[in-house]
């Protein structure tokens, strides 16, 4: 009896990893469907910078004060650490370069791309999947008008463009709080770290933050939209989709994150 039981348990588990493996196989499948699509539509007229323009602001504007807030306390709280493990060492006028080196290569473009993925990602899934329960996708279709090109293709290249942005802005406030904390809480000779910071801040590793924005941006866009476009069964298919859309957007950035850093790394 006991054998039996066991054998129906394996049974259950491995029925249930394949249908997993199966499930995620057919996911990247229909979302590398739906970026060939979107790469499909951005090159066909007519074009519509209007809409494109109206999404950079809704993504910057939603994102922007959480980003200053994030970013001013993430450069604080690093020169807070930073100073009192360098001060052992005789070395805390380098409290600055670390903190710029720090934020520019990975805590602005990774943390500016989570906060994205909560607010901006999860509200072009809310906003599409709202949209399809009520049939208005089915409206602009019946029109003439595509959607992916009308709802899909301006979000994506509004949050690939916005994400570099708002990672700058993160980065640059960042470096204000631990310069602010450095030279008038922690009393580091201001001229010192100034200079320090000028020598020992290159422009390759902006570049490394950046050229990781542009492609978390794009991810989360994508991915945002396709789980808009998917949703179904009513309001409560718009909370699964947009759900979905947060978590798998934020577990696609940490991942990228490790690839284009071990490619970049090669580069610069």
């Amino acid at each position: 009896m006991a054998i039996s039981l066991a054998k129906k348990g394996i049974s259950y588990s491995v029925n249930n990893l394949g249908k997993m493996i199966i499930s995620n196989i057919n996911g990247i499948g229909d979302i590398t469907s739906f970026m060939m699509k979107c790469l499909f539509w951005t090159i066909r007229p007519p074009f519509k910078p209007k809409l494109f323009f109206k999404q950079l602001y809704f993504i910057g504007n939603k994102s922007l004060f959480i980003i200053l807030l994030a970013g001013s306390f993430t450069g604080m709280v690093m020169a807070y650490q930073t100073y009192f493990g360098f001060k052992i060492i005789s070395v805390d006028s380098l409290v600055g370069p670390v903190v710029f080196l720090t934020l520019a290569k990975e805590l602005a473009p990774v943390l500016s791309g989570l906060i994205v993925a909560g607010r901006a990602g999860a509200a072009m899934a809310a906003q599409i999947g709202s949209m399809k329960v009520t049939e208005q996708i089915d409206a602009l279709e019946v029109m003439g008008i595509n959607s992916i090109q009308y709802l899909a293709v301006p979000r994506i290249w509004a949050g690939t463009l916005a994400l570099p942005m708002l990672s700058v802005i993160y980065l640059f406030i960042g470096n204000v709080g631990s310069w602010v904390i450095g030279t008038k809480v922690l009393m580091i000779d201001e001229e010192l770290f100034l200079s320090k910071l000028g020598e020992l801040m290159f422009i390759e590793d902006f570049y490394q933050g950046v050229i990781k924005s542009f492609f978390f941006g794009f991810i989360i866009s994508l991915i945002g939209t396709y789980f808009g476009f998917k949703v179904e069964k009513g309001a409560e298919g718009v909370g699964r989709g947009t759900n979905l859309a947060v978590v798998w957007g934020m577990i696609v950035v940490l991942i990228l994150d490790y690839i284009l850093t071990s490619f970049l790394i090669r580069i610069f």
